[in-house]
């Protein structure tokens, strides 16, 4: 009887296997930076390609993390967690950057998440919790009016982050930051249509300063109702702007009155 042979085993794939070998050996800690990729792939007597393909297919998994003419490091325990998070959401981000009706599917789970978030934070929050989000909140006003979209929206992002990071609930940390690249998408979507006008800029402004106060002032009821009241002005006001924009689609379409008959 023919037993099928296995297919040959790509270098890269014998490579990542050598690395994570290397890593266990050597007893290298989260955080632990790996030899340089030249000395490497000499330790390891393979190519520079190779190599490169290996680190990016444990990369991919959340093992190790190469940073731009930083080096490769063992992953921490928080960057695995988050790229088990993201890894599933990736095949979904072109559906929430090609239909803007995904944006509100994106508030739903904001509301469930942050509502939890900013309750925390306001229990939670140390001195250099509440630093960093006045910081954020800060450099969020200082972002608008820049001409700049995407960086205002990771202003805003960074803003609502810095309060889930100080709810010290380690599960809702990583969610929120493995979100973090729906939350980016939802957010500039969403500041093409708000942030253009004074009308919707002021009090979204207002409402971020309101979370901002209540979670600085350890009030976790307010803090919550704060996110929240700002989430669902963002949800009215986007579903607003989308009827009237609707409308005035229909509007164009009509046959002119002065047309001839």
């Amino acid at each position: 009887m023919n037993v099928p042979r296995r297919p040959p085993q790509r270098v890269s794939d014998r490579v990542a296997e050598q690395l994570q070998a290397l890593v266990r050996e050597r007893r290298l800690r989260p955080g632990d930076r790996l030899p340089a990729e030249r000395l490497l792939a000499a330790q390891l007597g393979v190519s520079r390609t190779a190599l490169r393909e290996a680190i990016a297919r444990l990369g991919s998994q959340g093992l190790l993390v190469a940073r731009v003419g930083g080096g490769t490091f063992v992953a921490e325990p928080a960057a695995r967690a988050r790229q088990a998070i993201e890894e599933p959401l990736a095949p979904y981000l072109p559906l929430f950057q090609g239909d803007p009706e995904y944006r509100f599917d994106v508030l739903e789970i904001r509301h469930a998440l942050e509502g939890a978030a900013a309750w925390h934070a306001a229990l939670r929050a140390t001195a250099e919790d509440r630093a960093r989000i006045a910081g954020a909140y800060a450099a969020m006003l200082d972002a608008h009016g820049r001409d700049d979209p995407a960086g205002e929206a990771r202003a805003d992002a960074d803003f609502h982050l810095s309060i889930a990071e100080a709810s010290h609930n380690l599960v809702l940390l990583q969610v929120m930051r493995g979100l973090f690249d729906l939350l980016q998408t939802n957010i500039s979507q969403s500041r093409e249509r708000l942030y253009t006008s004074p009308r919707t800029f002021s009090p979204l402004s207002a409402q971020h300063r309101e979370m901002m106060d209540a979670v600085l002032a350890g009030d976790p009821q307010r803090a919550r109702a704060a996110a929240l009241s700002h989430l669902e002005f963002v949800h009215t006001t986007l579903r607003t702007l989308d009827e009237n924009e609707a409308r005035r689609a229909r509007a164009s379409r009509l046959p002119s009155a002065t047309a001839d008959p």
